[in-house]
């Protein structure tokens, strides 16, 4: 399987077990599951063929983890705007998680923090090359420190989910640790 089909059957999956499951009949189950075989009996059905060994490999090889497989079942690891619930017991963090994201955000997140915007929660990377490959996505990366063990300490509520991705409701500014850009 190219590099090139990889994507493109990796962001369809995305598409349909983040945010949009409805859009090619899709029902996931409260934990966001749905059965491998309904999924690619649905895909099908839009025009979007995707073999088994295809949806294996694109479960295998995605350096995030992106998706989750269990028995004969599939969903995301995080990152829904559709109602989930993951599951995800309450976890210690670090103490500093990092955020990656972009200068032109910046003064919003010094007078707001970090909101989850159209996801449930807010995403942390446990390292700074993770969140300047996050912060990458949309243009040059600024990381965000993040003092996660000062939140915790002080009742916030952290979730780690199963490809390492940090979750939290929000982090408000005076938890975050900005740096200067010019």
């Amino acid at each position: 399987m190219n590099e090139r089909r990889t994507v493109k059957v990796s962001k369809y999956l995305s598409k349909h077990l983040r945010h949009q499951p409805e859009r090619i009949g899709l029902t996931l189950d409260e934990g966001g599951w749905v059965e491998i075989d309904v999924l690619m009996a649905a895909a099908a059905a839009h025009g979007f063929r995707i073999t088994r060994d295809e949806l294996n490999h694109v479960v295998a090889a995605n350096d995030k983890r992106r998706f989750a497989v269990e028995g004969t079942r599939i969903r995301a690891s995080q990152g829904h705007t559709v109602e989930v619930d993951l599951g995800l017991s309450p976890a210690t963090p670090p103490p500093y998680l990092y955020h990656g994201t972009v200068a032109r955000n910046l003064e919003a997140i010094r007078t707001e923090g970090l909101r989850p915007m159209t996801r449930h929660d807010v995403h942390l990377s446990p390292d700074r090359d993770t969140a300047t490959r996050v912060g990458a996505r949309r243009g040059r990366p600024v990381v965000l420190s993040v003092d996660a063990g000062a939140m915790h300490r002080d009742g916030h509520v952290f979730h780690v989910s199963a490809n390492g991705v940090w979750l939290t409701k929000a982090v408000p500014p005076q938890y975050l640790r900005i740096p200067e850009t010019h």
